[in-house]
């Protein structure tokens, strides 16, 4: 046998081979779409175990029942009929929803404040960061720390009180300042404010200043360009921060045990003290009430605008 034909079939057998191993990858690939589904599963998990289960696991026991000193699985509305028939429910729940309301005007306001003074008076890039990391300082220290900071300042004999009377602007030491309403929604708006600061920033960072220029040379004066231009491009980060507040606001119950001295009360309370009564069963309606109202604020913010279209 001659070179040129050995040549011949060692080409032939080198062509076989890589028709074999294209055919082998063709068929061993998986469609995009079932690559994307294994890919997501371990997310989808996740998921399941931390989130799906243990909120059905909480609608199934809110439908048990319970004694003083048992809890029997049964399928019952006993829970829901006394919360739903009880004054106390709604007084309860309209607490919530005006400590929620009212931090969020208010985290609103000083939060869109901050954010447009760091993103259009502020141009230098690393002031505002450096600015930007001031506002995060709170959050190197717990939550109960920073709460429980403000009861010195605003008690009877508190550091308020003695600066007013020192001014001579007040008499006597004002009562209303802690364990009230409004030290309440003071330690809310301290606690929660950087949430609406933060999304409403990153949105307005992403605004082309060139909008502004034209706006600007168009004849629009700032508050023109400031409600025709910079709200409704920063309407996405504006719903991100107001659902961040929302939620955490209503969620909160360790704020208004503290700041109000036991008080007032709110939901997060009221399922808080089921829980250490042992009333599983109720407690578990309670936030399942709690979970259906917060769905029911989201999905109206929503409806304002469409936030994965947006960003």
């Amino acid at each position: 046998m001659t070179d040129q034909s050995h040549l011949f079939i060692q080409s032939n057998a080198i062509s076989t081979d890589q028709k074999k191993s294209k055919r082998t990858f063709h068929w061993g690939r998986l469609p995009d779409n079932t690559t994307g589904w294994l890919l997501s599963l371990p997310l989808a998990f996740v998921l399941f175990f931390f989130l799906v289960l243990p909120i059905a696991m909480i609608v199934v026991v809110s439908f048990w029942g319970a004694t003083e000193f048992s809890i029997y699985p049964a399928f019952q509305f006993e829970n829901y009929e006394f919360l739903l028939t009880s004054p106390v429910t709604y007084q309860v729940f309209w607490n919530t929803i005006k400590y929620a309301l009212v931090t969020w005007v208010l985290t609103l306001g000083i939060g869109f404040t901050v954010a447009y003074f760091l993103a259009f008076h502020v141009r230098s890039l690393t002031w505002q960061v450096v600015l930007f990391l001031l506002c995060t300082i709170p959050f190197w220290t717990s939550n109960i720390i920073r709460m429980i900071s403000w009861i010195p300042f605003l008690g009877r004999n508190g550091i308020a009180n003695s600066t007013l009377i020192s001014m001579g602007v007040i008499d006597e030491p004002l009562e209303w300042l802690l364990f009230s309403d409004f030290s309440v929604i003071l330690a809310f708006v301290h606690l929660y404010t950087l949430f609406m600061v933060v999304p409403i920033f990153n949105t307005m960072m992403r605004i082309d200043k060139s909008l502004i220029e034209a706006a600007s040379d168009n004849g629009a004066s700032g508050f023109q360009t400031l409600t025709n231009v910079i709200i409704p491009l920063t309407k996405p980060g504006i719903m991100i921060g107001s659902i961040f507040v929302i939620t955490l606001v209503m969620g909160d119950f360790i704020t208004v045990r503290f700041m109000s001295g036991s008080q007032k009360a709110n939901v997060g309370r009221l399922i808080s003290n089921d829980i250490s009564l042992l009333q599983y069963p109720s407690a578990a309606a309670t936030a399942v009430i709690l979970l259906i109202t917060v769905l029911l604020v989201i999905s109206v913010l929503l409806r304002f605008v469409d936030i994965r279209k947006e960003l």
